[in-house]
């Protein structure tokens, strides 16, 4: 079996099935599409991807119990993210965030992943069951999704340490296949750190910047044919090469990149683009 190790989580090791998808180009892919969108481009340090949290996700279903078929859907769901993440969403002014769930299927069905579920007795329908309570859940509750991308994302950002996040692994459970926290200590915890992962991370005025211009940048690229709509469902470095072939792409890239224009940007109107996101856990009875 394929060992897996996960920078958060550690070593794990996966069924055949997930390997063979996991080796297959739409999740390769993911190694180049940046979890936070544009937000690399400002802060360097901040550059972990969709197929680290997709793995990470799989990890987290597999770990409380998730069948092999919501593994699969968990290390699938993200696989229809386009270059640079959520900015497609602002680029195609889809508020909810889900511009990469309209495109799912189309995703999945143009490429081997039916074939390699086929192989493995497996069908395409049971990436579209809504009954992988583990994996995904509507807020304000924890899910499998939910809790990797909180973690994840505030253990790049330094603003937790892998022992807050073990600390916290220990406090969750699995209760009448819903996940819940095991004490109010750990609910309190962890609704502050989704709390603080909003306003310090995703609201954080640089990363605003970063992902909103880069969002203009490329619908002024799809206007200019710069970029082909077909061009996002490449990876992060293929988009940003075909925008630096250009002058004006080349131009806006560095401006974003040094900043040049945030001193005249308004964070605040930026932020009310954003979701609101609150999250109070359950707690085991």
């Amino acid at each position: 079996m394929m060992k897996i190790e996960d920078e958060i989580y550690g070593q794990f090791e996966v069924a055949p099935v997930l390997e063979a998808l996991i080796k297959s180009a739409p999740v390769q892919r993911l190694k180049n599409v940046h979890q936070g969108g544009a937000i690399f481009l400002v802060d360097p340090a901040i550059k972990h991807t969709r197929y680290e949290h997709s793995l990470g996700v799989l990890y987290l279903v597999k770990f409380f119990g998730g069948g092999i078929e919501e593994q699969i859907v968990a290390l699938l769901h993200d696989v229809s993210h386009t270059a640079f993440s959520h900015v497609a969403d602002y680029v195609f002014e889809h508020s909810n965030e889900d511009y990469h769930e309209t495109i799912f299927n189309e995703v999945i069905n143009r490429s081997e992943i039916p074939v390699i579920l086929k192989k493995y007795g497996f069908d395409t329908s049971i990436l579209i069951n809504e009954h992988y309570t583990i994996l995904e859940r509507e807020l304000p509750d924890l899910c499998a999704d939910r809790v990797d991308y909180t973690l994840r994302d505030l253990y790049h950002a330094k603003l937790i340490d892998k022992a807050d996040i073990s600390n916290f692994l220990s406090e969750l459970s699995v209760q009448d296949g819903y996940m819940v926290v095991k004490s109010d200590k750990a609910g309190i915890w962890i609704r502050e750190q989704f709390q603080r992962l909003n306003d310090a991370y995703f609201k954080k005025p640089e990363h605003i910047y970063a992902n909103l211009q880069l969002a203009q940048l490329i619908k002024d690229a799809l206007d200019k044919n710069l970029l082909q709509k077909s061009d996002l469902l490449k990876d992060d470095f293929q988009v940003l090469h075909k925008l630096e072939a250009h002058p004006y792409g080349r131009l806006r890239l560095n401006e974003i990149q040094s900043l040049t224009n945030f001193k005249q940007f308004s964070a605040r109107g930026g932020a009310e683009r954003f979701k609101q996101r609150t999250l109070h856990p359950s707690v085991m009875i």
